[in-house]
This record gives structure tokens, C-alpha cells and sequence, in this order.
């Protein structure tokens, strides 16, 4: 049984994530495995050791491909988050500005304003 490889369950995940990734993997196996037997079934010529022998080369580059696809995938992710991350301190900080110069600018009005009253 080939497993996916763990990322660190205490950064973040949780028993949830941990079972469906799991269960996904799962099926991916499954799922390579059901390609396999379909990709050989035609070749009848061959014998049962030589037709296990390819079934078990094509599930594990099926799987080594789909590792690879995750990998990617999370990475991309990773920098994702970190962009999205970087604009929401940018925007808050934008905001905060905005927010800081319209209390200046008024309480320059309302002192102007008592000034010109008094």
C-alpha cells in the first residue's frame, strides 16, 4: 500500500483534512490500479506474471505522477496564500492611511471652524 506523503499534520491540518486526504489517495490507487487492468487486458499474449509485472509499473508511475501533481499544486498554493497575504497587509495599510488622513483633515476643519465662531 503506497501513502501519501504526511506535510506536517500539526501546521494546520486536522483530523478532517488528514481522513479525506487519505481516503482521496485512496482512490487514486484504486482508480491506477482499475487503468492498469484495463491497459492490459487486451495484451493477452502475455503471461500473469509479465501482465502483474506492468500492472505494477503503471500503478506506480500513475501514482509517482499524481505525487508530482500534488506537489505542484501545493506549492502553488503556498505562494498563493503568501501573495494574497502580502495585498491584504498592503490594502489594510492603505486603508488605515485613508481612514488616519480624514480624521486629520477634520479635526483641521472643526479646529478651524471654533476658531472662526470664537
Amino acid at each position: 500500500m503506497s501513502g501519501l506523503p504526511k506535510q506536517g499534520a500539526g501546521a494546520g491540518g486536522d483530523l478532517g483534512n488528514e481522513v479525506e486526504g487519505y481516503l482521496l489517495w485512496q482512490a487514486r490507487i484504486a482508480e491506477a490500479e482499475r487503468r492498469a487492468r484495463e491497459f492490459t487486458g487486451p495484451l493477452d499474449w502475455m503471461t500473469t506474471a509479465q501482465r502483474e509485472q506492468i500492472e505494477q509499473h503503471y500503478v506506480a508511475d500513475s501514482l509517482q505522477r499524481a505525487k508530482a501533481d500534488l506537489e505542484r499544486i501545493a506549492a502553488r498554493c503556498v505562494s498563493l496564500r503568501a501573495e494574497y497575504e502580502q495585498r491584504y497587509q498592503e490594502l489594510r495599510r492603505r486603508c488605515l492611511g485613508v481612514t488616519l488622513a480624514v480624521c486629520a483633515a477634520l479635526t483641521t476643519a472643526m479646529a478651524a471652524l471654533l476658531l472662526l465662531l470664537l
